[in-house]
């Protein structure tokens, strides 16, 4: 499972989330919920351990994943069983940096769904 405290994305992701916050007024933790199930439903996997998690806006994972908690914890453990949560979360980082490219184009939160 993910850690539930002090978790981060990278700093492009974090710029592209809200330039989506500005354009389609999708707060960023949304925005990266929707951004990780695109990422998994394009059949994206995480390869690249080397990912700095150098992103300054560092929430919980309460508040990052809200209602999907569990969805989004199951989804990680079923894709990859063998990582622990520090991999987890650069994973789960990942994903949502992937998916946020494929919403960057919306202008609204219909255009997301």
């Amino acid at each position: 499972m993910l850690p539930t405290r002090g978790l981060k994305l990278t700093k492009e992701t974090e710029e592209l989330l809200r330039r989506l916050k500005l354009k389609a007024k999708v707060t960023p933790n949304v925005a990266s919920r929707l951004a990780f199930f695109k990422s998994v439903e394009s059949g994206y996997r995480y390869h690249d351990p080397s990912i700095k998690l150098d992103g300054s806006l560092v929430l919980d994972k309460v508040t990052w994943l809200g209602d999907l908690t569990l969805a989004i914890d199951c989804t990680l453990k079923m894709l990859y069983p063998s990582l622990d949560s520090k991999e987890l979360e650069k994973a789960w980082a990942t994903h949502v940096q992937h998916g946020v490219k494929t919403l960057r184009s919306a202008k609204s939160i219909v255009d997301i769904i």
